[in-house]
Parts: C-alpha cells; structure tokens; sequence
C-alpha cells in the first residue's frame, strides 16, 4: 500500500490525494494508499530524514522510495500503474497531451500566488471578512493533532505569529507574508492578481458548464493541477469558499468532483446515473458528460481555449524572463555550473535572499493586468518547462503532430514561442534531486 503523508489544507497535497483516489477507485493503484496526517513528530522522525525535506505532500511507495513533489509522484505512479491514466498519449494525442502539461504548469506556478494571497489577506489583523479562526483551526489540527480542540486553535495562531509575524504582516513581512512580496505582490498589484484570478474563473464556469473535466468526460492531469489552488485555498478556506460557491457554483461542483468526497451531485468519473425502464427496473448509464472519455480526435474544447490564453498572456511572458535572469546568473562569476540553486518555496530560499529579493540577480521586473512589479526567479519553475519541453518534443515527433500542435499554438500571438522552448533553456538547465535544485553542467 502506498502512504500518502499530507494536510488537508496544503495546496499541492489536494492535487496528489484527489489523483489517488482516481486511481484507487478504478482499481489501478495495486493495494490502494493510505492518507497520513503529516505531524511535526512524523515531518521531524521520519520524512525529513528520508527524503532530506518537510515539504508535504510526500508518498512512501510500497517498494520503500519516497517521492517528494506533487509531479513526481504523479509521473512515479502513472509509471507504475497505466490503467486508467490521466496522461494523454504524447504520440496519439499531441495536442490533449500539450495541453494537460500547460494547465499544470499554470496551476502549479502561476495560480498559486492569488491563492496564497486569498488565505493570508483574510487572514491579517483587522480584515472584515475574515477567515484568520478557521486557519487557525485547520492548522492547529496538524500541528497540535489529537489534542482538545481549543488547544489545536491556539496551537495555529501562535505558529502564525512565530512563523509568519501575523500581527505585522504589512510593516514586517515574514514566512508566506514576506512570500507572496518575493513573488509580486504588494499593494499595487494585489487588484491585478485578484482580478486574474476571477477572469480564469469565470473561463472555467463556461468550460465546466459544457465539460464536466479538462479534457471532457475524464479527469486528466489538467483536472489535478487545477484542484491544488482550487480545493485548499479557494474551496476551503471561509472567505474564498463563500465567494467561490456563490460567483462560481459550477466550478465549485467540479472542485466536488475532482476531489472525489461530498460528490454524489457532482457528476463523479466512474459515477452512474439511474431511471427506470418500462418494467420499473434501475437501468444505468454514465453520470459525466462526453461519454466519460476525452474528447474524441485529440480535440480541445473551444471553451477551454481562453483558460490557455491566461498562460500564454500572462505567465509565458514572466517565463521568458525569469529564464533571461537565469541564464545571466549561472553564466556569471557569481556562479559555478553544477553548484546549488535556490530551492521550491514561497519564500526567497535561505543563502540566497540578496539574490532574490530587492534588484538582486535572481529577480526581474514583470507585468501583470497593466501593472508593474518586480519578483523573484524560481528556478523549479525552469525544471518544469523542461518537463513541459520533453512532452512538447514527443508530440512533435511525427509530421502528423507538428503539424498539430503548430496549428494549436496559432491561436495565441506569442503562442509559437513554445515551439522555440529547448533554445530558450539551453542557457539555463536545472538539475533536480528531490526537494534540491542545481544548475546543470554541459
């Protein structure tokens, strides 16, 4: 049986258990997992010393390899257990491919900092609404597990003054406060990240109106990469939640979906719906929509279209940027190749801050709804253009796909950049070794 070590409230750990459950229901994960509450006595005795991080999600499988990150442990299991992928054939389905891994990346990277900021913004002294006690509580439930529960509450807010300076988030930024600063937001571009968020929102209740998933009838890596900001931060959280469910209630019920708990109204892959024949005897037949598979002919849904705008409009700009900055540091005296790299985090990683942060190497000047503002370059995320650009590579392979995704990629201005992403990384490739990243010597 595989361990899935986790909290409910973390972003990635959503979008891992959610894609085991998929598995597991179709019986295509061997003996199943079981979901482990991630305490400070488990992080500290146990995941630290074998996978060398604390960062959660992590999945012990059964042969005894750890896998530390919400990609990896996706790609380790699809490996091990192909029936039932969410991974469209790269080769047959180059387009459907291309665009699960894209949605990911855009998830993964992008989405995550209004998500972020949704839970810290509700929760700073003063704000009205304000969901600060429910993040206590949730958060006290991993810190403080098994005791009463006023004591797991005050156990959440005394972790948020001591790691996060909560009090004096705004003259003090520290832990995901001083986070969400390194990657752009202060008080000029807050409006233009919020407004972000709900534009690709409001693109998702056209999608989900028409398609119960990404892809169409069947969940796909796409579907898993949106749930990490969706469920924890957006569905869960007091004041995101209550906006979600009453700006976006279709979207809320594919996060219902998706999440495979609390779904019997929401339409599940592998769910039936009933009526009765002229005998009055139960009669099934699929409950999702486009015959429960992917749209037929390596399709993509015209409502899906827009979703993708949001990448290349707004994330593939600051992209090409931050692997511009990179370039230029591991090729400068400031660097040797091979060395050390900053790390995945939400904050500028320790031993590197004078590079992260101010006018520093590693940052660089980025746009977002008309506004300006200057973050950090996070060189994981040049780790997963790589994996982007070897998916992209397979699906070019053949005439018949080049000619596919070249057609796809027309729909945006800057979409056939893309096609020139293996020269654009060539400068600056990183290397990954579980939770550490280096730059990678030619």
């Amino acid at each position: 049986m595989y361990r899935l070590f986790s909290w409910e409230h973390s972003y990635f750990s959503g979008k891992v258990r959610a894609y085991l459950r998929h598995k597991d229901r179709a019986s295509a994960l061997g003996e199943g997992f079981e979901d482990i509450l991630a305490t400070p006595e488990l992080i500290q005795g146990l995941l630290t010393p074998r996978s060398g991080s604390g960062a959660v999600p992590q999945l012990l499988a059964p042969d005894g390899t750890w896998i530390q990150d919400s990609s990896e442990i996706i790609d380790y299991c699809e490996a091990a257990h192909p029936d039932c992928a969410v991974l469209p054939d790269s080769f047959q389905q180059p387009v459907q491919s291309l665009v699960s891994y894209l949605i990911e990346l855009l998830a993964d990277e992008w989405m995550v900092v209004p998500g972020f900021w949704e839970r810290w913004f509700f929760s700073e002294d003063g704000r009205s609404p304000s969901h600060r006690a429910f993040n206590e509580q949730q958060w006290g439930a991993a810190i403080a597990a098994g005791a009463p529960a006023a004591v797991r509450r005050q156990a959440g807010g005394a972790f948020f003054e001591a790691a996060f300076g909560i009090s004096e988030s705004r003259t003090n930024p520290r832990g995901v406060y001083a986070g969400l600063v390194h990657l752009g937001v202060d008080e000029r571009t807050e409006p233009a990240w919020q407004a972000s968020q709900h534009r690709l929102l409001g693109y998702l209740e056209t999608h989900f109106s028409a398609h119960d998933y990404v892809l169409g009838g069947r969940p796909s890596l796409g579907d898993y990469g949106l749930l990490a900001p969706l469920y924890a931060h957006l569905y869960r959280d007091a004041v995101a939640g209550f906006a979600l469910r009453t700006l976006f209630p279709i979207t809320t019920e594919w996060v219902e979906r998706t999440n495979g708990e609390g779904d019997l109204n929401a339409r599940r892959y592998g769910q039936k719906l009933y009526s009765l024949d002229d005998r009055g005897e139960l009669v099934s037949r699929e409950a999702v929509s486009d015959g429960a598979e992917w749209l037929s002919g390596d399709q993509i849904a015209e409502t899906l279209l827009p979703v993708i705008g949001v990448f290349f409009e707004e994330m593939w700009p600051v992209l090409r940027s931050a692997a511009e900055r990179l370039s230029a540091y591991v090729q400068s005296k400031a660097h040797s190749l091979g060395d050390e790299l900053p790390g995945k985090t939400f904050t500028a990683t320790p031993g590197f801050e004078a590079l992260q942060t101010g006018e520093g190497a590693l940052t660089h000047a980025f746009e977002i709804g008309g506004v300006s503002g200057r973050r950090m370059v996070v060189p994981y995320q040049i780790w997963m253009l790589q994996r982007l650009e070897g998916v992209l590579n397979q699906a070019r392979s053949t005439s018949q796909g080049e000619q596919a995704i070249s057609h796809f990629l027309s729909h945006w201005t800057n979409g056939s950049q893309l096609l020139d992403l293996s020269e654009m990384l060539k400068a600056c490739r990183v290397k990954k070794e579980g939770a550490r990243l280096y730059s990678m010597v030619r």
